[in-house]
């Protein structure tokens, strides 16, 4: 247990919001723990909790929240909006049952979850460019601090440009040393949207690769922290997920030292476009 909880790094939303560049993932895989969580944002210095309305488990994350003692105002809260619940009205529903079920009165970060889109009588397009325009709305009445996507593709996140008057201030999408979409995250810096990584350690896929386990060796860390450090390190938002204390403790444990250039190249070059969570073939 560290002496005192640190404070992590923080980066810019195009409208001055500030995001924590690391957080926790919750998923409903896996199942959650409230200990984890608790341990996250106590022992941790866990600011940035990210969860879904698909993952079940907002109405927990909002007692861990109370019970963690931490301010409302040091914290940074993501969820996201199910394509079940796409369309205007529809959304705007959802992101109040959201904050009601977490106990809060705003979202630091709103994100529609996918950019899969099944309304009736109106093209995936359409129900986009709808859906987004609830989000706007949703921010301009200060319900969401910041809204964004998450699994958007650049054709994606273009039509929503030509349809809407906001360009989200975020794009969460897979990353990790096996998938780093870079064209994807030059369009995203580009266009002033910060990119968010999930899945950074590639569902554990990434721990036993003969690249990460030498520089691991070399830089005296774990392979995860490897795997987070480069990410970070890349400039990407990243959000390890876990449901064990001391995972998350090692994961946390990547701000006191630097990969070098040549180590950053050599893991950019494990690039071989798997993906671990989705086929955005049909997207």
């Amino acid at each position: 247990m560290d002496m005192e909880v640190p404070i992590y790094p923080t980066v810019p939303l195009s409208n001055g919001q500030k995001i924590p560049i690391l957080g926790l993932g919750l998923s409903h895989q896996g199942g959650y723990s409230h200990s984890a969580l608790l341990y996250a944002l106590k022992n941790c210095g866990i600011r940035h909790i990210d969860t879904a309305k698909r993952y079940g488990n907002e109405e927990q994350v909002g007692k861990a929240i109370t019970e963690s003692g931490v301010k409302r105002e040091d914290l940074w809260v993501t969820t996201k909006l199910w394509p079940g619940d796409y369309g205007y009205d529809n959304a705007i529903q959802a992101c109040m049952d959201s904050c009601k079920r977490l106990g809060l009165d705003y979202l630091d970060l709103y994100l529609m979850h996918w950019p899969d889109a099944n309304l009736l009588s109106k093209s995936a397009r359409e129900a986009r460019a709808e859906t987004w325009k609830a989000l706007e709305d949703l921010y301009d009445r200060g319900v969401c601090r910041s809204i964004g996507v998450s699994n958007f593709l650049i054709h994606h996140l273009e039509q929503l440009k030509e349809d809407c008057d906001m360009v989200p201030h975020l794009n969460q999408v897979e990353y990790h040393p096996f998938q780093r979409p870079q064209e994807l995250v030059d369009y995203c810096n580009e266009n002033n949207i910060v990119f968010e990584g999930y899945c950074p350690l590639a569902k554990g896929q990434a721990l036993t690769h003969p690249s990460i386990l030498k520089l691991a060796k070399l830089y005296e860390k774990t392979p995860a922290q490897i795997c987070v450090r480069w990410s970070i390190q890349n400039g990407i938002v990243t959000i390890p997920k876990s449901t064990k204390e001391s995972r998350i403790h090692e994961n946390c444990q990547v701000f006191g030292f630097t990969l070098a250039d040549e180590d950053m190249l050599s893991l950019n070059s494990l690039h071989d476009g798997r993906h671990v969570t989705w086929d955005p073939s049909n997207l």
